[in-house]
């Protein structure tokens, strides 16, 4: 009889700047039967950002109207705006039969833990606080007095990053990626050997 595959949750957080979302798209290009949940946020849409790939956008009364509704499995407000995780999605990939990775923050990411206790969690470290401040920076996308937000929440949030199940630090983002890689390989081989032992 075909092993049952059991999907995987793979959670990973990083601060801002870190190179998170660009690892996760490499990721999707080099595994298959995995998915990314795409977040709510309320936030504006930045040049070359699409509906749906990037983001879902929505107004902050829709949004509001999703939490009370409880349609998010972990939200947040963050610099000014909302960002939150849909249940359905992550319920919708799992009953296929895939794995799905979810690219969120500390707070969110715990709420996540909480909800599916067997997920995965992965954080992203920066090569140094100066790299990252860099980073920042080269990305153009915030004035500078949220470049000092996103500074001083990224101290937070490297803090906490000894309560995730592995560290990565993208000092290299090929080899970040293919860090990242190995993690859900080996994670997807201990599943079927769990289930093989049942």
């Amino acid at each position: 009889m075909e092993d049952l595959k059991e999907p995987l949750i793979v959670v990973l957080s990083a601060p801002s700047g870190s190179g998170k979302t660009t690892m996760v798209m490499k990721v999707l290009d080099k595994l298959t039967d995995i998915r990314r949940s795409v977040s709510c946020t309320t936030r504006e849409p930045r040049e070359g950002e699409a509906e749906g790939d990037d983001y879902i956008f929505l107004a902050k009364e829709e949004f509001r109207d999703k939490i009370d509704r409880g349609e998010f499995i972990e939200w947040e407000e963050n610099f000014g705006n909302y960002y939150g995780t849909l249940r359905r999605q992550v319920e919708e990939a799992i009953e296929e039969g895939d794995d799905v990775i979810l690219s969120i923050d500390v707070k969110g990411a715990r709420r996540v833990k909480r909800a599916f206790p067997e997920s995965v969690s992965v954080f992203v470290m920066p090569p140094s606080r100066e790299e990252l401040e860099s980073r920042i920076k080269k990305r153009a996308l915030d004035a500078e007095e949220q470049v000092k937000l996103r500074l001083k929440e990224s101290e937070k949030e490297i803090a906490a990053a000894d309560e995730y199940d592995y560290l990565i630090v993208n000092d290299s983002l090929d080899k970040a990626v293919e860090e990242l890689v190995y993690i859900i390989s080996q994670e997807r081989q201990n599943r079927k050997k769990q289930n093989k032992k049942r």
